[in-house]
Parts: C-alpha cells; sequence; structure tokens
C-alpha cells in the first residue's frame, strides 16, 4: 500500500513529470521521476529520510554517488547509522577509493536509491560493496519504475523494497 503523503510530497514538488522522456538505460517513457526535484526539497527529503529510517535497522547505510547520497546522508542523521558512498568507479586519485567511509569485513550494509529501472545501477553499487568485504542483503529505493529491477536484484540475493513504485505515482495522474 503506497505512502499516500509520500506520494503526494512528491508530486507537489514535480518530481513525476509527463512527456516523453530518455531513460539512463536507453529506453523511452512517457514519464519520468525527477530525482533531484525531491532530494533537493527538504519536506521531501526528510519524509524520505523517516520513511528510510524506520526500515533500515542497524545496518550500515550505504548510497550510490551522486544520486543517493543526499538520501543516505539524511537517513543516516535520522536513524544515527553510519553510512559509506559508493562511487561508480574507483578515483584515479587521491586514495583511489571507490567505497568512501568506514566499512569492516562482514559489516551488514543496506543500500539506499532514489529510484530503479532495470537495477543495473544497484546491482553494480551492491556488487563494490560485496568485493570490500560487506554483506548486502537489502536495497531500499524511493521509486520502483517496475520494469524488472526486483527480479535482477532478487536472482542476486537482494530483496527490494521500494517506498513507492510506479503504480502508486501513475495512479495519481
Amino acid at each position: 500500500m503506497a505512502d499516500q503523503a509520500l506520494v503526494d510530497a512528491l508530486l507537489a514538488v514535480e518530481a513525476v513529470r509527463f512527456g516523453e522522456f530518455e531513460l539512463a538505460h536507453g529506453g523511452t517513457s512517457d514519464y519520468y521521476v525527477d530525482k533531484y526535484r525531491f532530494e533537493t526539497d527538504p519536506g521531501c527529503l526528510s519524509a524520505i529520510a523517516r520513511a528510510f529510517a524506520s526500515r533500515v535497522g542497524d545496518a550500515t547505510l550505504a548510497g550510490v554517488a551522486l544520486g543517493a547520497v543526499p538520501l543516505v546522508a539524511v537517513t543516516s542523521v535520522e536513524s544515527g547509522n553510519p553510512y559509506v558512498i559508493v562511487r561508480k568507479s574507483r578515483k584515479a586519485y587521491g586514495t583511489g577509493n571507490r567505497i568512501e567511509g568506514v566499512l569492516e569485513p562482514g559489516e551488514p550494509v543496506v543500500v539506499l536509491e532514489d529510484v530503479v529501472t532495470t537495477g543495473t545501477s544497484a546491482l553494480e553499487a551492491v556488487e563494490a560493496l560485496r568485493e570490500a568485504g560487506a554483506t548486502v542483503e537489502r536495497l531500499l529505493v524511493v521509486v520502483d519504475r517496475e520494469e524488472g529491477a526486483r527480479d535482477r536484484l532478487a536472482a542476486a540475493g537482494i530483496e527490494l523494497e521500494a517506498l513507492l513504485t510506479a503504480a502508486d505515482l501513475l495512479a495519481s495522474r
């Protein structure tokens, strides 16, 4: 069941747009979920942080740079859990880290994401965390576009939990 207050919050900041859009995975869609609209609005960000914090338990949090960094930071503050940031690739300068922050081998981690479509980017982050020694079994997302991410992640042993789905957002149209 959708959190109608969260649906309303995303709609109020025009985070759901209708038209013809090209998506990151190369496909097209007649709607777009603009993560930057909900990630830069304090009210939306606070509501998302509360919803995520109620679901993360004691696990360390992880967010994929750049999009999920605001989400993981506010959820960390709300929950009191530490977090790490997963870079899309290893830095070519400084420490050369792919994972920023403190992560101990075997540490349970919950990945936070803004929007998932096919799950490719999310799975890459999970694999990087696992290579660094983390135990990752869950991914929480603000919006699941319901285009294959759940099955792709499940095949890798990851449970996807969405605050909202595309169906929730489109039902408001």
